[in-house]
């Protein structure tokens, strides 16, 4: 049975309406594209993809306060004189990203976004994003100084749901047409030139073919179809939650690799994981909630999973650079939880946003051996385990104290020195930083999941101008790019967190600026309309 397929054109056409698309399709129109078209697969009520569902961070390289002051908004000169910012430089960005990953990244991807990193928050800024210091996520109040920690210090105003509404807004401004509930499904090129020619897609179940001179894909990865999930991330990846959107189901990565036989590169088997609230939607974050299931308060206390065993090591680095990966670490115990505990010293240290009574069940205790009681009622198989863990903990804590402590002083915006490990006692795993003895009650846990971001895995992309790499001829497929959670080679095992959306913004420009030029090159570039009436 043939059906009738309705037909437009434009001059760029973006798949994917969150922080990488929407930098592609303003990008592409500042660089001399008339007409640009954004297309999203979900409808409006969910604009925004993944970004929307952020805590808004971006990693930047920077030479200190001086550098960032000037992009803010919640700074004056008062303040600015009681915060201790470092200078985080390039050398720092790509040692961490070489940390990090292992040294797995792609070396030419690793170093465009450095190099462009500093250069993209001021074009986003430019363009309306309005940036704050993250006093709440990066820094701690210590001695009277806000200390910033772990090379990040900038955030957008209200998260990623400011981020999404300024990046409108200045599509608004900039003409571009934005359709949502319009679905890619085929990527069609010259098949004499091998440039790229159209795109079919599914307009509330009407086919529609787009023609246009270049493409940018930024529709995300897989993490919320559990069924690639189980494929490539592995066995039980299908019961994680989902952090964010519903819609990065990976068809818009099977067609690239499908029609134009993209190149597949990155860690298709990794992904960006959290701690997540064990009560939260499964299959979507929740848009009033958004970020504040995230639970990464572990580092001032002791996560123990169902067998009330202790399974990382908590103190091991800074905040930023571990919480990405202990999702994976939470999924791979029994049932697929745990439980994170404190005592009364470092309660008062958790963000507000993350556990206030509103938003997150908390289980208390007055002893350790009632707050294993409580916690048994909620899923702890082992409750006598659970107490055994925290006295040995305590034990070695105070045993390393004792030989290591003069000197030594808890600060959470450093690698204290604070651990476990002693000549009288060596925990299976350690804490390495901020251990802190867990015997001052009241005592609080909650219980946590696994709380999936998105996947490694992706597309290859020339580093200078973001354009699709094909595996049959190595060379750039003409017409098509990528960026955001869909190109892939960046990210290993973990992330430097704030690294993604920094991503989406060096990577999501070029590509906006190459798909201009391919405009500029094409005879039949001008006056065309986007979308024809009645559509």
């Amino acid at each position: 049975m043939a059906f009738a397929t309705s037909s437009i054109e434009c001059n760029v056409i973006v798949v994917g309406g969150g922080n990488a698309g929407f930098c592609a399709a303003i990008s592409a129109a500042q660089s001399g594209a008339r007409n640009v078209l954004l297309i999203d697969k979900c409808p409006e009520e969910w604009a925004g993809g993944n970004s929307y569902f952020t805590a808004g961070a971006m990693r930047t390289a920077h030479s200190g306060l001086k550098d960032v002051l000037p992009l803010v908004n919640n700074v004056d000169a008062e303040m600015a004189k009681l915060i201790d910012l470092e200078s985080y430089t390039r050398d720092d960005f790509l040692a961490d990203m070489e940390r990090i990953t292992h040294g797995k990244y792609d070396r030419e991807l690793g170093k465009t976004l450095v190099e462009e990193s500093t250069s993209a928050i001021q074009w986003l800024a430019k363009n309306g994003v309005r940036f704050q210091l993250s006093f709440n996520r990066q820094a701690y109040k210590v001695d009277g100084r806000y200390k910033f920690w772990g090379g990040l210090c900038l955030k957008t105003e209200d998260g990623g749901r400011g981020l999404v509404r300024d990046h409108q807004s200045a599509a608004e401004r900039h003409g571009i047409t934005i359709l949502y509930q319009t679905a890619a499904e085929k990527i069609n090129l010259d098949p004499q030139t091998g440039v790229f020619k159209s795109l079919l897609v599914n307009r509330q179940g009407k086919k529609v073919s787009i023609s246009a001179q270049a493409l940018i894909l930024a529709a995300g990865g897989f993490e919320s179809n559990p069924r690639m999930r189980a494929q490539y991330l592995g066995p039980g990846w299908d019961l994680a939650h989902v952090r964010g959107t519903p819609y990065n189901t990976g068809e818009c990565l099977e067609m690239a690799i499908r029609d134009i036989a993209a190149k597949q590169v990155g860690q298709w088997s990794g992904c960006h994981s959290v701690a997540w609230d064990a009560s939260s939607p499964q299959n979507s974050g929740d848009q009033k909630i958004s970020n504040e299931f995230t639970k990464s308060g572990y580092p001032f206390g002791v996560t123990i999973n169902s067998q009330g065993n202790r399974f990382f090591d908590e103190g091991s680095d800074i905040r930023n650079y571990t919480y990405a990966k202990f999702g994976k670490a939470i999924l791979a115990q029994p049932q697929g939880v745990a439980f994170q505990v404190w005592d009364s010293q470092t309660i008062k240290w958790l963000r507000d946003e993350e556990y206030r009574d509103e938003i997150v069940e908390k289980i208390h205790g007055d002893s350790i051996e009632e707050l294993a009681q409580n916690c048994a009622l909620k899923g702890l198989e082992n409750p006598t385990g659970f107490v055994q863990t925290l006295k040995c903990y305590n034990e070695a804590v105070y045993n390393h104290r004792a030989e290591n402590g003069s000197g030594l002083k808890w600060d959470p915006a450093i690698k204290d020195g604070l651990g476990t490990q002693s000549s009288k006692t060596q925990l299976a795993v350690p804490k390495s930083n901020w251990a802190l003895p867990i015997d001052q009650g009241p005592f609080m846990a909650v219980k946590v999941g696994c709380g999936v971001t998105f996947t490694f895995g992706g597309l290859a992309v020339e580093s200078q101008t973001s354009g699709v790499i094909s595996n049959f001829t190595g060379k750039v497929v003409p017409g098509v790019f990528c960026a955001g959670e869909m190109l892939g080679g960046l990210f290993y095992e973990n992330y430097p967190g704030g690294s993604g959306l920094t991503s989406g913004a060096v990577f999501g420009r070029k590509a906006g600026i190459r798909a201009a030029a391919m405009v500029a090159d094409s005879a039949s570039s001008s006056h065309k309309r986007v979308v024809p009436p009645g559509l």
